[in-house]
């Protein structure tokens, strides 16, 4: 599946999938103005922990405004140390786990108010990692059918089948030889296993 332009949620340590769809786009934009959607990608990932997939979510304040933009993260929970400690668990081992943790962890010490903030500065991060060469800009408006892009605002989701098909290769994971290879889990797994050449399996 190629196509000229992506329309991508935003996404905390989003899915394989995710970026998959900006390597294989001309171009990636990203969703600034929809109303937040619970259950979804936008605050949560899903890593290989020591006892198979771990879904970690982030926690956001209800109140007020629900723009994707004014989403506020919610730190009176002690989600920061909890998922800190968790990806160190799950990949602490692999190969590339030192080479980019430090970087990914400054990001989050950064404790940012906003969601969408702290969503866009990882996914550019991770871009920046990948050495994707897709330019990524984001949405001045929200269009319910936009005209001239393939829509995967929806379709990136936890509880549906990837929209690229089940076209996933096997790589090395941590805990392979005890559940065997899980697909499409958070860019963290496939960066912190394959490391440079992770962008070859996008």
């Amino acid at each position: 599946m190629e196509t000229s332009t992506v329309l991508l949620s935003t996404a905390y340590f989003p899915p394989v999938d995710y970026f998959r769809a900006i390597a294989r786009s001309g171009g990636a934009v990203v969703e600034a103005y929809e109303s937040f959607q619970k259950q979804s990608f936008r605050n949560r990932c899903v890593i290989y922990a020591g006892d198979g997939a771990q879904t970690l979510q982030l926690p956001v304040l209800h109140s007020g405004s629900r723009l994707i933009r004014d989403i506020r993260i919610d730190y009176t929970k002690n989600w920061l140390h909890l998922h800190r400690r968790a990806i160190a668990s799950a990949y602490g081992p692999s190969p590339f786990f030192e080479y980019y943790w430090d970087d990914i962890d400054s990001i989050l010490g950064k404790r940012h108010e906003f969601l969408f903030d702290l969503n866009t500065e990882l996914t550019m991060a991770f871009a920046g990692f990948l050495h994707l060469k897709t330019p990524i800009v984001f949405t001045s408006d929200y269009e319910a059918a936009p005209a001239g892009v393939l829509d995967l605002r929806g379709a990136i989701h936890p509880k549906k089948e990837s929209p690229f098909g089940d076209s996933f290769k096997e790589y090395y994971q941590v805990f392979n030889s005890r559940f065997g290879f899980l697909p499409n889990l958070s860019i963290l797994d496939l960066l912190f296993c394959e490391g440079p050449e992770a962008i070859n399996y996008l």
